[in-house]
């Protein structure tokens, strides 16, 4: 599923990016992979899964 349409990013690659690198929102995850926040309306999703993947990690 998509995440993010304006950059194509994908929950299964910000998930793995969550998981990769300890600190950091959704915006600064999307840096990471080479991307940034265009038109911002998937950012409260994607602090969600990035949330969701950080607790899952903890767990």
């Amino acid at each position: 599923m998509y995440i993010c349409i304006c950059n194509a990013i994908r929950e299964k690659d910000l998930r793995q990016a969550a998981r990769c690198h300890a600190r950091g929102d959704a915006e600064a995850l999307y840096g990471t992979l080479g991307c940034q926040a265009q038109c911002r309306q998937c950012l409260d999703d994607a602090d969600d899964v990035v949330a969701d993947e950080r607790a899952c990690a903890m767990a």
